[in-house]
């Protein structure tokens, strides 16, 4: 996989990765306002978004797993690194959602 390859890989898992967390940070407010039918399709978008980016992730791995050279970049762990960030605001705002509906 050439460099561009790899650069254009990590714009879409930068692209999913952030409209899963804007999602999940969405969904937090709309429990906070006791709209819990509203938070809980925000937190099923935030999933699907992080899935689509996660898909991407799973392509550079498997390329590796396949003995495909893949160059290292900025851009791909920064990538790397807002994903995991926004996996773990989905799974921190699902939580937060559930204090919320129970209070």
């Amino acid at each position: 996989m050439t460099t561009q390859n790899i650069t254009e890989i990590a714009f879409q898992i930068i692209l999913y990765a952030g409209n899963g967390k804007s999602n999940a940070m969405e969904a937090i407010q709309e429990a906070k306002d006791g709209n819990f039918i509203k938070s809980d399709k925000l937190l099923e978008a935030a999933s699907e978004e992080l899935n689509k980016a996660h898909d991407f992730q799973t392509q550079l791995l498997q390329g590796e797993a396949n003995g495909e050279e893949s160059p290292l970049n900025l851009m791909l762990v920064h990538s790397q690194d807002h994903l995991m960030t926004s996996m773990t605001v989905r799974d921190l705002a699902a939580e937060l959602v559930e204090i919320y509906r129970n209070k």
